[in-house]
C-alpha cells in the first residue's frame, strides 16, 4: 500500500480482509504480480490515475482462482491464470473481471506468466495494432532494454523487421542476443545522429519513445517520411530533479506541439498507448492477448524475468526499477 505520496518508504506491507468476487468477478490467490513506471509515477503523486491516498497499485498478476462471483464461469476455480488487474496487483489476492482473466500458459511459472500482459499489450498495440510494422521497415525502440522494450524486440524480430535500439552499454549483449540488430549507448552516443547514420540518413519508419518531454522531438525529427511515432509513459518524469508535480509539469513544457499541416507535408504520423485506459476495450485486447499467448505457445513470446522482490520488499523493486538496472521485467512475489 502507497501510504501517501513520495519516497519508497511511503510503500508499506498492511492486513486487509480478504475481497470477496461479485457478478463475474474472478478472486485470484497470486503467486506474482508485475512492476510498472506507472507504479513509479503513482507513488510520486505523478500518476492522475491515482488521486487518492492510500492506495494498491499494480496492474498485472499471475496466479491461482480459489473462488468466482456469482455470474461467472465455476470452471475457473483452481485454474492457474494471469490477468490484468486495474490496480490492486500489489497484493496476495485480488478481485478481477473474468474478461480480463486468461488461462496461464503451462509453459510459463508465475512469476514469467505476470511478466507478460502489460509490457507485451503496450509492445503489440504500439508495433502492430497502431504502428503497422513490416518486414521491410526499421524500428528504433527506446528504452530496450526495459519490460516494454524487451517484448518490442519479441515481436519486432517475429514481424523480420530491423530493430535499432538505445540502451546503456553493459546490456548491449542481451539485447542482441535477444534479436536486437543495432544497439546505441544514449549514455556515451548522440542516439539520434547515430540512428540517422545507421539508416543512410533515412531515419526509422516507427519509433517507440517512453520518456516524454522534449526527447519525442527528437524522436519525431527521427522519422522516416511515412514514419510513425508511438509514445508510450512519460518516465522522463522520474529522473527529474523538480519537487513533487512539477516533474511532471516541466517535462509537459517540454514536449512538441503536433501540427496536421507538417504532418501531411513530411507524410508522418504520431499517436499514444496506454494500455491502462482500455478496460472499455475488453474484447478487443482479449484478441491481442490470445495472439501474444499463442506467441508463448510457438516459441517467440520469451518474458524475461530480472529479479523478483518479496512483496514487502516492494519499495526496493521501486528503488531497482527507478535506477535502470533491470533488463527486462521486476517482479513481486507474495
Amino acid at each position: 500500500m502507497i501510504t501517501a505520496p513520495g519516497g519508497t518508504d511511503r510503500i508499506v506491507l498492511r492486513d486487509a480482509p480478504d475481497p470477496t468476487p461479485s457478478g463475474r468477478e474472478l478472486r485470484i490467490r497470486v503467486r506474482a504480480s508485475g512492476v510498472n513506471f506507472a507504479d513509479i509515477l503513482a507513488r510520486q503523486g505523478l500518476y492522475p490515475d491515482v488521486s487518492n491516498f492510500p492506495a494498491v497499485v499494480g496492474y498485472e498478476v499471475s496466479g491461482v482462482v480459489d473462488a468466482v462471483g456469482p455470474d461467472a464461469d465455476p470452471r475457473w476455480a483452481g485454474r492457474d491464470v494471469v490477468a490484468v488487474t486495474h490496480f490492486g496487483g500489489y497484493s496476495d489476492t485480488v478481485c478481477v473481471p473474468e474478461d480480463w482473466s486468461f488461462a496461464k500458459p503451462a509453459g510459463l511459472s508465475h512469476e514469467q506468466a505476470a511478466a507478460v500482459p502489460v509490457t507485451y499489450l503496450a509492445a503489440w498495440q504500439l508495433m502492430v495494432v497502431m504502428g503497422s510494422l513490416s518486414a521491410d521497415e526499421t524500428v528504433l525502440i527506446h528504452n530496450a532494454g526495459g519490460g516494454v522494450g524487451l517484448a518490442a524486440i519479441d515481436i519486432g524480430r517475429h514481424i523480420g523487421a530491423r530493430m535499432i535500439g538505445t540502451a546503456s552499454s553493459h546490456k548491449h549483449e542481451f539485447l542482441t542476443s535477444r534479436g536486437l540488430d543495432e544497439a546505441i549507448d544514449y549514455r556515451t552516443n548522440d542516439w539520434a545522429a547515430e540512428t540517422m547514420r545507421l539508416t543512410g540518413g533515412r531515419g526509422a519508419e516507427l519509433i517507440l519513445d517512453p520518456f516524454g518531454g522534449s526527447h519525442w522531438k527528437q524522436s519525431y525529427r527521427a522519422l522516416r517520411p511515412t514514419g510513425r511515432l508511438g509514445m508510450f509513459s512519460v518516465s522522463g518524469a522520474v529522473s527529474s530533479r523538480l519537487p513533487g508535480k512539477l516533474k511532471l509539469l516541466g517535462l509537459v513544457a517540454r514536449m512538441p506541439l503536433f501540427n496536421p499541416v507538417p504532418l501531411m507535408n513530411r507524410n508522418l504520423g504520431v499517436f499514444g498507448v496506454h494500455v491502462g485506459h482500455l478496460f472499455g476495450e475488453a474484447q478487443k485486447v482479449r484478441g491481442w492477448m490470445g495472439s501474444l499467448l499463442e506467441g508463448v505457445e510457438d516459441g517467440w513470446v520469451r518474458p524475461h524475468v530480472d529479479r523478483s522482490f518479496p512483496l514487502g520488499a516492494a519499495g526496493e523493486a521501486h528503488a531497482y526499477l527507478e535506477g535502470r538496472h533491470n533488463i527486462g521485467k521486476v517482479i513481486l512475489v507474495p
